[in-house]
């Protein structure tokens, strides 16, 4: 780790991804770390920082836009029968410790906290994993545990009346290029028949590089996918889907999603391939 509070992941020596563990900004932008730019092998960067269309997309990390009404995902909050609004309920995401680091990855202790104090504590664990020469895979786990003492839940937009709008959770802003990327997953085609349907896996292939996302855990897999290529490029999952997540005291939410970052675009094959080796080096 250096001065400024980033540390660096390699694959094979080579430098593929900056973490940013205490970023300056504004509080409507739910600040967080991140993971921004990753790269493929080759140097081709694959993620975007706050992009004129939204801000608040912060590369790869975690993003959640309503935890028990407060906004861990930056920008407007959804509210029903108003829509999009701005409200003064941002939440942070606070770094306290690494428990472990290394150069192809780290254990992270992180706390959520919000105008009523703590409501989560997180253990954030990242790892950088060489698969072939065009192409190596980052593995994310959290872990989100309610140490408030009371019950706690999680929604999303969708929850709160916006159709289609369920994202939270693992979230990767793509980088955009004059083409929108194409959506692939095993048996579909492009984004509409992807969004909101869970999926083994799901790959998003730009011009010359391909991200190819998986849930690793069974309750990750049921996860359904949220999905934009037009509007902008980015795949995260759906925690609270088509209803909110009940978290009571003490109790653990976790999830895993393996994502393999590729030079080229990959076919179905290919991309099948490659996650079955990630989840399993």
């Amino acid at each position: 780790m250096n001065g400024n509070g980033t540390t660096v992941l390699r694959v094979a020596g080579r430098p593929v991804g900056r973490y940013v563990t205490r970023p300056e900004l504004p509080a409507r932008l739910s600040p967080r770390p991140y993971l921004h730019p990753v790269t493929t092998l080759a140097g081709t960067a694959v993620t975007e920082l706050s992009p004129a269309d939204h801000p608040h997309h912060l590369g790869v990390g975690v993003a959640v836009p309503d935890v028990e009404g407060f906004n861990f995902w930056g920008g407007r909050t959804y509210v029903r029968d108003r829509g999009p609004t701005e409200l003064d309920n941002h939440g942070a995401q606070r770094h306290v410790t690494f428990q472990l680091r290394d150069p192809d990855g780290f254990v992270e202790e992180l706390r959520w906290v919000a105008a009523g104090g703590e409501l989560l504590r997180e253990r954030r664990t990242v790892a950088a994993i060489e698969l072939t020469d065009l192409a190596w895979a980052l593995d994310l786990t959290f872990s989100l545990t309610n140490v408030t003492g009371n019950p706690l839940s999680i929604g999303s937009p969708a929850t709160n009346g916006r159709p289609g709008a369920a994202y939270g959770g693992f979230f990767w802003r793509a980088r955009k290029e004059p083409s929108a990327p194409e959506v692939l997953t095993a048996g579909a085609d492009g984004a509409e028949k992807a969004h909101g349907r869970p999926a083994d896996w799901l790959a998003l292939r730009g011009g010359t590089w391909t991200l190819v996302f998986t849930g690793a855990t069974g309750q990750t897999r049921r996860d359904p996918w949220f999905v934009r290529s037009g509007e902008y490029p980015g795949v995260g999952s759906s925690l609270a889907h088509d209803a909110r997540v009940p978290l009571p005291p003490g109790d653990t939410l976790v999830r895993r999603v393996v994502t393999v970052v590729a030079d080229g675009r990959l076919d179905r094959g290919d991309a099948a391939a490659l996650v079955r080796r990630a989840v399993n080096p």
